[in-house]
């Protein structure tokens, strides 16, 4: 019982002791997208958060390595419309608001 009790701890010291490095070791990645997002021809270059859609129809082109969610809310609020993966170009004429994951 003892030794199952100290194995338990052990591993949860490790994993504990792996999440703590991961987060240490990879500070910026969760902040910024690389590459480019296009929305109606404007070019956002390594973005990251809310982009507002100005005019319709919208065209929300991802050349980044990240998904783009279209909102049909502004401030990216509302549903998410469509996911907009790397690679991928999405039109729309109800979108108000992108945000870059």
């Amino acid at each position: 019982m003892i030794n199952t009790m100290r194995r338990r701890m052990a591993v949860a010291l490790g994993t504990l002791a792996a999440a703590a490095t991961l987060t240490i070791a990879v500070p910026g990645s969760a902040y910024a997208a690389q590459g480019v997002l296009s929305i109606n021809g404007q070019e956002y270059e390594n973005p990251s958060g809310c982009y507002a859609v100005d005019w319709f129809p919208t065209s929300v082109t991802n050349n980044t390595d990240a998904i783009a969610e279209v909102h049909s809310g502004p401030d990216c609020s509302g549903p998410v419309e469509w996911l907009v993966y790397p690679g991928e170009t999405y039109h729309t004429e109800t979108a108000q608001s992108v945000f870059i994951l």
